[in-house]
């Protein structure tokens, strides 16, 4: 007899970067692993340097980092990380994206500018990624920016069931706060039988994060609006569809977003701002002076459904049934 033979089971490690490592020791909690202890520091001129203190040979990979600021630092530990899996003969490797960077530079709106997204993606599969697990993305086109399996993960169950509990639905209103979140509205419109408001907006195309509300496109006085967004920034957008909203005679307003990116000025705004809370989920940790001092914002967790996903794609289940309710 020549040849040797192997017992063919697998074996799932988890690896983490520096980012957000408290979301990623919950995801480790939830698939009952530790994450892989991992050396990791940054030389004096700002390289990074990564080695794991474990073998990885053969091993099915899952390394999770979130693009969080400073978001360039993050994404670069990210790619040198897949690139030491690959080298350490690792058998797959499956890179969870909680929130992927650049995700709104999905097109071109004017000559010259760059698509960024994809050259994300591009350089995520050009360090050695077999496959891409990521949380509400901008939009639904970036899956088709890797080359490899995409699982698409959404968070709208986690929040809409959050709001649905704690309001009136005889009185809730499903709020878009501009027509390109029309779509995920509707679903929410689905999951809690409630009609459906548009925001109606135009940004200025010479200033970032400037814009101008222009009008209410639904009934929402005297109702209780929930508006739903994948992300908040500097907060301009979604509090001046809030203010358009009261102004529109809006007896309460709740705001909720899967990713509080929550840079600049978006403290003072959230602070100012006369909704009565903002809901959002951890994929990204949310900035001490917020989470300290503004009780009107509700983290909730999103480490289950990514555990439930990643271990999915380990034991080769199906991602989709997770959501099939939807």
């Amino acid at each position: 007899m020549t040849g040797i033979k192997t017992t063919g089971e697998k074996k799932m490690m988890f690896f983490s970067g520096r980012a957000h490592p408290e979301l990623a020791e919950e995801v480790a909690q939830q698939l009952d692993v530790g994450v892989v202890p991992t050396k990791a520091f940054d030389f004096a001129n700002g390289e990074i340097y990564v080695r794991y203190q474990e073998s990885a040979r053969g091993a099915d990979c899952f390394l999770i980092q979130s693009h969080t600021a400073p978001i360039n630092k993050w994404i670069m530990e990210q790619l040198i990380m897949i690139d030491a899996l690959k080298r350490a003969s690792a058998r797959s490797i499956t890179v969870i994206v909680p929130f992927y960077g650049y995700a709104r530079q999905d097109k071109k709106h004017r000559g010259r500018e760059p698509i960024s997204a994809r050259l994300i993606a591009d350089l995520m599969k050009t360090a050695g990624a077999d496959r891409l697990l990521a949380v509400d993305l901008h939009t639904d086109q970036i899956q088709g920016f890797f080359d490899g399996p995409v699982d698409h993960l959404f968070a709208l169950p986690l929040l809409a069931d959050y709001v649905g509990a704690k309001v009136d639905r005889s009185k809730l209103t499903v709020v878009s706060p501009d027509a390109g979140r029309v779509r995920v509205a509707d679903r929410w419109c689905d999951r809690l039988g409630a009609p459906l408001a548009i925001v109606h907006k135009r940004r200025d195309k010479d200033v970032a994060n400037q814009v101008t509300v222009h009008e209410v496109v639904g009934d929402v006085k005297g109702r209780i609006c929930v508006l739903v967004d994948d992300m908040i920034d500097t907060g301009g957008t979604i509090c001046a569809a809030a203010d358009a909203l009261f102004a529109h005679g809006a007896e309460d307003v709740i705001v909720t977003a899967t990713h509080g990116v929550l840079s600049g000025p978006a403290a003072d705004r959230l602070k100012n701002s006369r909704v009565s809370e903002f809901v959002f989920t951890n994929t990204l940790p949310t900035p001490s002076e917020l989470s300290e001092s503004l009780d009107k914002i509700k983290v909730l967790s999103i480490a289950p459904t990514i555990a439930r996903a990643a271990r999915e794609v380990f034991r080769d289940g199906s991602v989709t049934s997770l959501f099939d309710e939807q």
